[in-house]
């Protein structure tokens, strides 16, 4: 009996060898989990970065920047005729065989100046069908097509099977043309046509360019930027602009021959992935404009996924896409902690990236319609009877009451009409005056006029302002749009202006607007009360602090007009109104 428990024990008791083993097996196992899930998604920033310069150009590693995409404009997108190159990839024979069994896993990079678009990547063929198209947008042309046909690996770099560059001389339909590569054997087979946009067409019908290439150029227009923050995974891998900021970030695995583990970074504009395994560095950039839908769906049937559809014609970003019967292309994201939380976060960041876009179009019909409307006086004609409800219709709101703030409340001496008169009448030097005591200079007034789309009168003013804020330039230019409208027995006042600047960071992105009201109270005074407040008309970065800045800079602004008003209106109520003189006009335009 006690020979037999000998032998159970033995037999149920693991040694102390096992033990080792066991536990040796189980770190091991727990490191390589760590490093393809953690430590594989943020490789490549610090260490990896000769092997990062190296292959940035090749396709072994599938990098791909979208701001060369973003730079590739020539010009303003509303004054320049602009060409749509549809280039149909279709098919390629008699490839080299780069496998060991004599076949390829062939893939396409097809480049038009800076912009990189990847077809998807076809296994065990060396006469592949692709039947997908992309879309390329130019300035002018003549244009090169440039395609490169590579055989993916999953270790190592790519092999280069051939490629072939097509010039496009004018719009044109070429037809289906089978163009032999420079390699010993192979051809592919491209369908391309070059279609003409018409002047001032929106390039966002190019799809893909539209919200990146405005964004990106407006971000140029801006001067030096100043960004007080450390730059992010988004500009140390990507090298996204410095004022994009990763709002998700989710540990998963891009679907290719295998699960490459990496990190997803969702920003306002961009769904980007990064992976390192096995010293491969995988780049995958895709804008919100280029996504036709986002899905749920399946990896080998237990691993929940996410599916990221792009839409026909923008072809794949970074890494060969999958592809799919309609001739979409598609990205396969799978291994999340919490697939259904990344899929809500996806489907909710594009759909805040089209509601701002929209706004976005909103705010710059909106910003035109005011600057024609205060700088181009309308024509004389004669008046004829106009349906008071129909007028009423047509008006639009001046600032964006809604983000005022009150700032002053004070009794001002003089009644609404004598300021109107004294102070902001085309014969008045009160801004002169103030402008000049402030040191702004080069200031231009235009004279009131009516517009169609306000009512009351409008004109435009420029000069180059003093900035005091150390994260501008020592002066910037400024346009400020102004507005007036008074009551029927002239005894109340709005008075509303909308000021931008041009050389400011993030200039662009925002508005001052500013609100005065003013009520007479008594033959010699009126009560003034004064709001202003920060229109953003696009997101940017460090919103609150730009906004406290403003806000208190024009605090400032209103101490010191206030002061000079009261002056200026002194002097002309005390019969010093004979003394007016062109002199301090002549002074602030001559200070430049």
């Amino acid at each position: 009996m006690e020979k037999w428990i000998e032998i159970a024990v033995e037999c149920l008791v693991p040694s102390w060898w096992e033990v080792k083993v066991t536990v040796a097996a189980s770190v091991f196992v727990i490191l390589s989990y760590w490093f393809f899930t953690y430590g594989g998604g943020d490789r490549g920033c610090g260490g990896d970065r000769s092997q990062f310069g190296e292959n940035s150009d090749s396709a072994g590693n599938g990098f791909l920047y979208d701001n060369d995409k973003m730079n590739h404009s020539n010009g303003d997108p509303k004054t320049n005729s602009a060409y749509i190159i549809k280039v149909g990839l279709l098919a390629a024979r008699n490839l080299i065989g780069a496998n060991l069994n004599g076949t390829s896993d062939p893939y396409a990079i097809i480049t038009c100046g800076s912009e990189k678009r990847f077809s998807s990547m076809i296994p065990g063929s060396r006469n592949p069908m692709w039947g997908e198209e992309f879309n390329f947008s130019v300035d002018e042309l003549p244009a090169q097509i440039n395609v490169t046909i590579y055989d993916w690996d999953i270790i190592w770099k790519s092999a280069n099977l051939g490629s072939v560059t097509v010039p496009v001389e004018s719009e044109s339909d070429a037809g289906t043309v089978w163009y032999t590569l420079d390699s010993s054997s192979g051809q592919v087979c491209l369908h391309i046509k070059t279609i003409k946009l018409p002047v001032n067409s929106a390039r966002v019908m190019n799809g893909y360019a539209g919200a990146n290439a405005r964004r990106r150029i407006s971000v140029d227009k801006e001067g030096p930027m100043v960004v007080h923050q450390k730059p992010g995974p988004l500009q140390t891998i990507f090298d996204l602009p410095l004022d994009e900021v990763a709002d998700h970030r989710y540990s998963c695995a891009l679907e290719r021959s295998f699960l490459y583990h990496g990190r997803m970074y969702v920003s306002a504009w961009h769904i980007c992935f990064h992976s390192n395994v096995f010293s491969k560095q995988m780049k995958v950039v895709i804008p919100f404009g280029d996504i036709d839908e986002i899905r749920r769906s399946q990896h080998a049937f237990v691993n929940p996924a996410i599916t990221i559809i792009l839409r026909m014609g923008a072809g794949g970003h970074g890494v060969p896409p999958l592809g799919s019967p309609d001739g979409r292309v598609r990205y396969k994201f799978a291994s999340f902690w919490n697939r259904n939380h990344v899929l809500r976060a996806l489907q909710l960041a594009a759909k805040n990236y089209h509601a701002q876009i929209e706004a976005e179009k909103k705010e710059r019909a909106e910003s035109e319609l005011r600057a024609h409307s205060s700088s181009i006086k309308t024509l004389k004609s004669p008046k004829t009877p106009i349906d008071s409800s129909s007028k009423t219709e047509k008006l639009q709101a001046f600032v964006k009451e809604e983000v005022l703030v009150g700032i002053h409340n004070d009794v001002f001496p003089c009644t609404a009409e004598q300021f109107l008169d004294i102070l902001l009448s085309n014969g008045s030097n009160f801004l002169y005056d103030y402008r000049s005591a402030r040191g702004d200079s080069n200031l231009n007034i235009e004279e009131w006029h009516a517009a169609d789309e306000y009512d009351g009168q409008v004109r435009e003013i420029t000069f180059r302002s003093v900035c005091k804020s150390p994260m501008c330039p020592p002066d910037t230019a400024m346009t400020e749009y102004q507005r007036h409208v008074s009551s029927p027995d002239k005894k109340k006042l709005v008075f509303e202006t909308v000021q931008q600047a041009h050389d400011v960071p993030f200039g662009s992105c925002f508005e001052i607007h500013c609100q005065w009201c003013l009520e007479t109270n008594s033959e010699n005074s009126s009560s003034i009360c004064i709001k202003v407040g920060v229109h953003f008309k696009k997101w940017c970065v460090m919103q609150s602090k730009i906004r406290a800045g403003a806000i208190d800079e024009y605090k400032k602004e209103v101490e010191m007009m206030l002061e000079v008003a009261r002056s200026f209106t002194q002097s002309r109520t005390s019969g010093g109104e004979a003394d007016e003189s062109p002199s301090s006009s002549s002074a602030i335009q001559d200070s430049s």
